[in-house]
């Protein structure tokens, strides 16, 4: 039913998700909260009651994150035995992906998941640009063929 959607533009978004949760520090506190945080992050308390845990992917815990996160792995058709060809569909017909990246991001780690851009799996370094992931590559939701038909624009804007 909806009309279609010609035009996306994203301003900073976590589409690849984010590996941690920003804005804490290095001290003790912060730390034993982030360890807390990435332990029960993929628990369906917090995966029912906290938003943000849906786009949470912790590369050393991809296992967790594909069994038991309940958004970001079904958007981007991440889990082989779930793909909805009807995402890939209604998203690699769009005319226009803009994706703006702000050039010192600290709330979105990595900043370049605002371009799909991620860790590889299993580790925290070094980021792959979207083109060196299996999402892109494997084309699971279209964004390559958007790419490579130049329908997407990566922008860099100066700032946090």
């Amino acid at each position: 039913g909806a009309p279609p959607v010609k035009n996306y533009i994203s301003l900073a978004g976590p589409h690849a998700g984010i590996a941690s949760v920003p804005l804490c520090g290095s001290g003790v506190f912060c730390v034993f909260a982030d360890t807390l945080i990435k332990s029960e992050i993929y628990s369906d308390y917090v995966q029912d009651h906290l938003a943000p845990s849906g786009y949470l992917k912790i590369p050393t815990n991809l296992e967790g994150y594909l069994q038991k996160c309940k958004f970001l792995p079904r958007l981007n058709n991440e889990i082989l035995e779930e793909r909805n060809s009807t995402y890939k569909q209604r998203f690699s017909s769009l005319e226009n992906l803009v994706l703006i990246m702000f050039e010192h991001d600290t709330v979105l780690v990595p900043r370049e998941t605002s371009w799909f851009g991620y860790y590889p799996d299993g580790a925290f370094s070094p980021v792959l640009s979207a083109e060196k992931t299996k999402l892109y590559t494997e084309d699971w939701i279209g964004l390559r063929t958007l790419d490579e038909a130049g329908r997407v624009k990566f922008v860099n804007v100066s700032g946090g």
